[in-house]
């Protein structure tokens, strides 16, 4: 079965998603659809597909069984619940929204109208991460005491005035951790499990205009007794690879980008050094450390092909709506501990009242 795909949302990201589609033999891109008809035109010639001015038309038409959103990050909830309603199957770039609740929404959607859900996090399917995975199962890290995630990039000013959308709580959902960083807070907390509290500060820093935070640091309790923290920002120049760091009591693994930078263990094994030569320098781009069109699709594309795999197989995408939504609310919980100046403790209840907060009072 080929399977037909309809982009919802033509702009950067998009064109990722069209290469990874153009990648996968039994996966063709179909139609788009664009707010602007406009650039749904543009998008619709450069890719030989079809633009719909109307999202329900798209949604409408047989040859299209998934569909892939790529909108502002607080407008995700609409389109997706469209296309679940249609009987589509949906990929949400993260985050999968900005509030719990209408990540709940997404997920209740899906779950009625019985089609896949997938959070891109392509990250995770990167062969350093699945190798600390894989070495934390099988129990080589001891005890694990710290997990830390560290994303020091940097963003100009002319960035964030590129769209009315970016750096504002409704549509951006946050700054730095939000937009940038939950790629590492997802990445974390695959790892290390889940969270238990977390305190936090943030700030507004290096930029101007935005109602968000450009530099954030929390301090995190896992559910297993270690500690760790995240580090994120947009404010440091020239901007550095993203690093997930992973400590326990028999070993120690470092993540750059797409590279394993150390790789220590109590217990040696024959493998080790394979490991270590194979996921050295494989990092090709900047990661997006200082430029967002500066990473691969390569993650993007085994993460549509896990999608259909898990279509064929009727079961679960490896990234589906439950994951998605764990980073939002770690996340969440930091904006709240910081805006409080409280420790916060999982799970929330509710999505966090900020009220009037901004990082830059």
């Amino acid at each position: 079965m080929a399977f037909g795909f309809g982009i919802i949302g033509t702009g950067m990201i998009a064109e990722f998603h069209a290469k990874a589609i153009a990648d996968i033999p039994d996966a063709k891109l179909v139609g788009c659809f664009n707010r602007t008809a406009e650039k749904a035109q543009a998008f619709a010639e450069k890719h030989g597909i079809t633009a719909y001015e109307d999202l329900d038309a798209m949604l409408a038409n047989p040859d299209i069984h998934v569909v892939t959103i790529g909108t502002a990050s607080g407008a995700h909830m609409e389109p997706a619940v469209a296309a679940a309603k249609a009987g589509k199957h949906v990929i949400i770039e993260k985050p999968l929204d900005v509030t719990l609740a209408r990540c709940d929404a997404i997920i209740q959607a899906c779950q009625e109208n019985n089609v896949k859900l997938a959070t891109i996090f392509p990250s995770r399917f990167h062969g350093p991460a699945t190798e600390m995975k894989k070495a934390i199962e099988e129990g080589r890290f001891g005890t694990l005491s710290l997990g830390d995630a560290y994303v020091k990039w940097f963003r100009t000013q002319a960035y964030y005035d590129s769209g009315a959308w970016r750096g504002t709580w409704q549509l951006d959902g946050g700054g730095a951790l939000m937009n940038q960083a939950i790629h590492s807070v997802d990445l974390l907390c695959w790892l290390m499990g889940d969270v238990e509290s977390i305190t936090a500060n943030c700030s507004l820093i290096g930029h101007e205009r935005i109602e968000v935070e450009d530099v954030a640091v929390a301090s995190l309790k896992f559910k297993n007794g270690a500690l760790g923290t995240i580090e994120a920002s947009t404010a440091v120049f020239p901007g550095y690879l993203k690093r997930i760091e992973i400590h326990g009591t028999q070993g120690t693994a470092v993540m750059e980008e797409e590279d394993i930078k150390t790789w220590d263990f109590a217990e040696p094994t024959a493998e080790d050094e394979a490991i270590k030569a194979r996921l050295a320098g494989k990092t090709e781009t900047g990661g997006g450390a200082a430029d967002p069109k500066a990473i691969g699709h390569h993650g993007h594309r085994a993460q549509f092909e896990d999608l259909l795999a898990a279509v064929k197989e009727d079961r679960e995408p490896a990234i589906n709506g439950p994951e998605g939504r764990r980073s939002v609310e770690v996340i969440l919980a930091i904006y709240q501990a910081a805006a409080t100046g409280q420790r916060v403790d999982f799970p929330l209840e509710k999505d966090p009242d900020l009220g009037d907060w901004s990082p830059g009072k």
